[in-house]
């Protein structure tokens, strides 16, 4: 098998691994074998390996010493950490994104609000709700500001999960319509302060484990 055969297939496992942990089908703690791995996805031992660092690269993995790989569990202050990256990296982008949104980029975000408005379950309101982010700061022509960003997302879908897997409630999204309406006043900065306020937005949510106990679950709803 070749180099870039290899880099396929560990991207491939690494993409639907980084989904069964994102939407909790992967629960935190959880051990990641390797040889399981491996013979799930029909592979040798070299891309599972490749896949487990690029989960650890985006925060989703941790590798400890004689225990392997096992699902990154998340805290408060992480949650906090995340959303104050998202909005310094967010803001950054959309600065420089602002002045290239035209009216046609604008009403796609402006759908992609409403469809998040509409939804009656928390997977469609994050893939709505990553769709408007990414609308109004791909303009910004920095791909390694956008991957950084993207990783940051898949984090916060994880959080929020893990928090909303089910009893979801529609709600109505005043940030983005407020951050759309500045836009197109070519008001670049409110909407600036804006994103950063929303994407900074932390609920916290009472979730029952499978043993029976509760535990509080923090999630960035923005």
């Amino acid at each position: 098998m070749t180099a870039a055969n290899e880099d396929t297939i560990a991207n491939r496992i690494s993409r639907i691994l980084a989904d069964r942990i994102v939407t909790g089908q992967l629960e935190p703690g959880a051990k990641l074998r390797q040889d399981h791995v491996a013979e799930e996805f029909g592979a040798s031992h070299v891309p599972v390996r490749e896949a487990f660092r690029k989960l650890e690269a985006q925060g989703l993995a941790v590798s400890e010493p004689r225990r392997g790989v096992r699902v990154a569990s998340f805290d408060l202050a992480e949650v906090r950490e995340v959303a104050l990256m998202r909005a310094e990296l967010e803001g950054l982008a959309l600065r420089h994104a602002a002045p290239h949104l035209t009216s046609s980029i604008l009403d796609e975000a402006e759908q992609a609000t409403v469809a998040g408005d509409n939804s009656r379950d928390v997977r469609s309101w994050e893939e709505a709700n990553r769709r408007f982010h990414r609308l109004i700061l791909t303009p910004c022509a920095m791909p390694r500001l956008l991957a950084a960003i993207d990783d940051l997302h898949a984090v916060s879908a994880r959080f929020l999960f893990s928090a909303w897997r089910s009893e979801w409630e529609v709600r109505t999204d005043h940030d983005h319509r407020a951050i759309l309406g500045f836009l197109r006043q070519g008001n670049i900065e409110n909407a600036v302060a804006v994103l950063e306020r929303h994407v900074q937005w932390i609920g916290q949510k009472p979730v029952k484990s499978p043993t029976g106990s509760t535990r509080d679950v923090f999630a960035i709803v923005g």
